[in-house]
């Protein structure tokens, strides 16, 4: 009996997939849940396993766009087993045969050993006396000559072209005009379509500020080992940031919301987006309940969905709900950027390169680690009061990070100031 295997259902408002690779070949036997394909949606990539052991008959091919509930393949569940691998039938009396002249090759190949070690490379090479000459005296390596004599002859122009383009492959064009057309997939015209929509759906506006790292970095410094030992995970610049960040979500409601319709939806929560390059393109899996995690928590929730993107092992609930963005392109080295927002998030927040400058400290010039930071932001909802004082309030705790310990300074905490 052959059973049909279809696109299942991975998400209320997704109703097409792509079929980015099969696992099986067709007519190949597959197991019992074994991955047979993977498939892509708008949001992520998934896999499809077989429901039953049997062999596979393939439907759709890969690249196919499939609505949900189309067939992809079918399964013939009544159809034998391959043989086990290994089996008798593979050891007969040919191999032994096999393996007895192979024994007898060194035999033959004896004699003409010696005549290796004599070191004659030139009686073998193909080339003109003035190429053999500049071969010899620059030491040239020949697989990397291409020839264009006759005959298959190396020539004196041969070798200087050689010579002028070292670590270039034989025959290779340095600068070629040939255009290569590859099917957009479902995931990047996601992501085409919400930038687009960001910018004109929301009236976004970027506020700048600079922090100084010296802090931060003398902790990471101090207590990196340490931290490493005790949790398992480095500590990072993401985990000082969220932290910072959700303080001052809490203290700055509006940054925390969105619109949705006429209304204005409020959280108390601070679900945090980080944005993550995967090999398929820029994906946003969200650490929920950012306010509640501790330093480690947090760096741990980091590691784990950025492996999860660059695996490819995102699910749909694990990039979707986040209230607050924050994208690090400072690991690319870039210095200063406008974010994009994520909608229908609010606001977003840029990290950028740590730069070593000048800076001008009770009026002194220091060396100081600096770095820039972004904010963007929907000024429906947003006023420039709020969105500068945000900014200014994780500059402030960033560049004292114990405050980060109660919120406010120690001090006026146990004051009760």
């Amino acid at each position: 009996m052959a059973i049909e295997i279809k696109v299942p259902t991975v998400g209320e408002s997704i109703s097409e997939v792509t079929l980015v690779k099969w696992h099986k070949k067709d007519g190949e036997w597959a197991n019992r849940d074994e991955v047979i394909a993977e498939l892509e949606s708008e949001k992520a990539t998934f896999e499809l396993n077989a429901e039953q052991a049997g062999v596979i008959k393939i439907i759709a091919n890969e690249g196919d766009t499939l609505n949900i509930g189309d067939v992809v393949c079918s399964i013939d569940t009544e159809a034998a087993p391959p043989p086990p691998k290994g089996g008798i039938e593979e050891t007969p009396a040919e191999n032994v045969a096999q393996s007895q002249t192979t024994k007898e090759e060194p035999v033959k190949e004896a004699p003409p050993q010696p005549q290796t070690t004599n070191d004659k490379p030139q009686t073998e090479l193909k080339a003109t006396p003035v190429a053999a000459a500049i071969i010899a005296d620059k030491k040239v390596d020949v697989k990397a000559v291409t020839a264009s004599g006759s005959n298959g002859k190396i020539v004196k122009q041969d070798v200087m072209d050689a010579l002028n383009n070292p670590g270039r492959k034989p025959g290779t064009v340095l600068f070629d005009r040939t255009d290569r057309t590859q099917k957009m997939s479902n995931l990047r015209k996601t992501i085409s379509r919400r930038l687009v929509e960001a910018k004109n759906t929301t009236a976004m506006l970027t506020t700048f500020n600079e922090v100084d790292m010296s802090a931060i970095m003398e902790i990471r410094k101090k207590y990196k080992d340490k931290f490493k030992e005790l949790h398992g995970v480095n500590l990072g610049f993401m985990s000082f940031f969220t932290k910072a960040c959700t303080y001052a979500l809490m203290e700055w409601p509006s940054v925390n919301a969105y619109i949705d319709g006429e209304n204005i939806i409020y959280h108390d929560y601070c679900d945090i987006s980080i944005a993550v390059s995967a090999p398929k393109g820029l994906v946003v899996p969200v650490i929920r309940n950012a306010e509640s995690l501790s330093m480690a928590g947090i760096e741990a929730a980091v590691v784990d969905l950025a492996t999860k993107a660059k695996d490819n092992k995102l699910t749909i609930e694990e990039m979707t709900g986040g209230t607050f963005t924050i994208t690090n392109g400072g690991i690319f080295g870039s210095m200063m950027s406008t974010p994009i927002i994520n909608i229908p998030q609010s606001a977003i927040l840029g990290m950028h390169n740590i730069i070593e400058r000048p800076m001008a400290v009770n009026g002194q010039v220091v060396i100081k680690p600096m770095m820039y930071v972004a904010l963007s932001y929907d000024h429906r909802i947003i006023d420039g009061r709020e969105s500068v004082g945000f900014l200014v309030r994780v500059k402030e705790l960033l560049e004292n990070p114990s405050l980060m310990l109660f919120g406010k300074d120690p001090v006026k905490s146990l004051l009760e100031l």
